[in-house]
């Protein structure tokens, strides 16, 4: 069944289609949301509190568009919304306190501490740069959808990409060739 046809059920209320939906998309609204945010337990919460405005608004959904789209649109907002609500209240984590309990092989070391540098780099990204690197690299979507997703011109999308691929290859230079 097609998304336009599961919307459409949804929009009639069925509860099990709109559940199918979000089925499909949780896995790139998570890592969409946890990318504007920084923050896994907000990325979270912002994918959550977008799929609960999707279904309150399912029958604004226009069937002649993709889905997709349309609900990571609503997801990314809930995420700056998010954003800008937590920024009043942010608070410092606290650091570990205690190594690892079981030692790691060097490659499975080697990879946690690439992407601990690829999530500390990302997170110094600014917001709409993330946002567009993880939407084009991450989850393959063209610039021109993101910059229907994102409200700005194409050629800003292009813009943001560059920089941000430029500055991770910066921040990550040390693992080009590497073998994580």
């Amino acid at each position: 069944m097609t998304d336009a046809d599961l919307a459409a059920r949804a929009a009639r209320g069925d509860a099990d289609a709109f559940g199918e939906l979000i089925a499909r998309y949780t896995p790139a609204a998570r890592r969409l949301a946890r990318a504007a945010l920084g923050n896994h337990d907000d990325g979270d919460d912002a994918a959550q509190d977008g799929f609960l405005a999707a279904w309150q608004n399912i029958d604004k959904y226009d069937a002649t568009r993709p889905f997709g789209p349309w609900l990571l649109r609503i997801v990314v907002n809930r995420a700056r919304d998010l954003g800008r609500r937590r920024k009043v209240r942010q608070t410092d984590e606290l650091p570990a306190d205690r190594a690892a309990e079981l030692a790691s092989p060097e490659r499975e070391t080697d990879r946690a501490l690439l992407r601990e540098q690829l999530a500390e780099a990302l997170d110094r990204l600014p917001e709409r740069q993330r946002v567009a690197i993880t939407l084009f690299d991450g989850e393959g979507y063209p610039h021109a959808e993101i910059a229907r997703m994102l409200d700005v011109p194409e050629g800003t999308v292009r813009s943001d990409v560059f920089h941000a691929r430029r500055t991770l290859r910066e921040a990550l230079g040390q693992w080009q060739g590497g073998t994580a």
